[in-house]
C-alpha cells in the first residue's frame, strides 16, 4: 500500500494493490477511517459483499463505495483501489471540479459497476503510473499534485458512468444536477426529515418536478429513495451495533419503537428483531 498522510490537517489518502486482505468494516475495525473509495478489479469477474449483499464485480470494471459501506472482495490480490478522506479531499466542498456527489457517491440508482474498455483502461494506466511516480516523490507539493491526480481520476469515472448510465437526451446535466442535490440533501438529512416536500422546498422545486425527473433517472420514485435510505441505516444499525429498536428508531427520527418497527417490517417483510436475528453481514 501507498499511502501519503498529514498528521497536520489529517489528510489522508491510499493506493492498495496486490493485498491478500483488503476490506472494510465501517462499524467495527474501520470506524475510525472514514475513506471514499473507488476500486478497480483487474482481474476477472469475482463476487464483491456490500452491507451483506453480494454482487458481481465484473473484470476491468470500477466501483465506488461510501465511508460508512463494509465491504469485502473474494479476490482482494486483483482490485487495485484509491482510498480518501474529506481532509485530504472534499468532494462536496469541490463539486464544481468534479461533478460527482449524489451520482458517483451519495447517489440513489442502483449499484454501479462502470466498465472499462482498451482505451480506458490504458489511459487509468498512465494515469497510474503517475500516481506511482508521485508517490515516491517527497517534497512540499507532494499532497497537492496527489490531488489534482485523484481529481483527474474522478472526473473521468464520472464521465464514464454518465456514458453508461444517464440518457443525455432524458436527462442533461441541469437536470441531473438537481437529483444530485436531492440525493446529497436525504444523506445529510435522512435521519430527521422522511418527506419529500421537505427536500423539494430546499430546492425551490416541487414534489411532482422531483418526481418527474427520478422516472428518467432510475425509476424510483423520491420517496423510495428516502426510505430506502432509512432502511440501509436501519439495517447496519441493528446488524454492526448493540443498540436497542428503541434507540434506533430515535436516532432515525421515528416517533417511537412501535413506529419504527411497522415500518421497518413493511419494507424488509422482518421485524428488527427478526432481522438482527438473521443477519450475517459482517459475521
Amino acid at each position: 500500500m501507498y499511502r501519503y498522510n498529514d498528521s497536520k490537517s489529517g489528510a489522508d489518502f491510499r493506493l492498495i494493490s496486490d493485498e491478500a486482505e483488503f476490506d472494510r468494516q465501517f462499524y467495527g475495525k474501520d470506524r475510525k477511517d472514514k475513506l471514499l473509495t473507488i476500486a478497480w478489479n483487474r482481474g476477472q469477474d469475482q463476487k464483491v459483499v456490500i452491507d451483506g449483499i453480494e454482487y458481481v464485480f465484473p473484470s476491468n470494471a470500477m466501483l465506488c463505495l461510501m465511508v460508512n459501506e463494509s465491504f469485502y472482495f473474494s479476490q482482494p490480490q486483483d482490485i487495485l483501489a484509491w482510498q480518501f478522506n474529506r481532509e485530504f479531499y472534499c468532494i462536496v466542498d469541490h463539486d464544481k471540479e468534479v461533478s460527482c456527489v449524489g451520482f458517483l457517491f451519495y447517489g440513489s440508482s442502483e449499484r454501479m459497476f462502470i466498465a472499462l474498455n482498451g482505451d480506458d483502461q490504458r489511459k487509468i494506466d498512465l494515469l497510474l503510473q503517475v500516481f506511482y511516480d508521485e508517490f515516491t516523490t517527497t517534497d512540499v507539493v507532494q499532497g497537492e499534485m496527489l490531488m489534482v491526480l485523484l481529481k483527474r481520476l474522478i472526473i473521468i469515472v464520472t464521465r464514464l458512468a454518465k456514458q453508461q448510465y444517464i440518457s443525455k437526451d432524458d436527462l442533461p446535466d441541469d437536470k441531473l444536477d438537481v437529483i444530485r442535490k436531492f440525493n446529497l440533501l436525504v444523506e445529510s438529512h435522512y435521519r430527521t426529515q422522511h418527506q419529500v416536500k421537505y427536500y423539494a422546498d430546499q430546492l425551490f422545486k416541487s414534489p411532482k418536478t422531483i418526481s418527474n425527473l427520478f422516472a428518467l433517472y432510475n425509476h424510483k420514485s423520491p420517496l423510495t429513495v428516502i426510505q430506502e435510505r432509512i432502511i440501509i441505516e436501519a439495517k447496519r444499525l441493528l446488524t454492526y451495533t448493540d443498540k436497542s429498536a428503541k434507540e434506533i428508531a430515535g436516532e432515525l427520527g421515528f416517533e417511537d419503537a412501535a413506529h419504527f418497527s411497522r415500518f421497518f417490517k413493511k419494507h424488509t417483510t422482518l421485524s428488527p428483531i427478526a432481522f438482527r436475528e438473521t443477519s450475517f453481514i459482517g459475521k
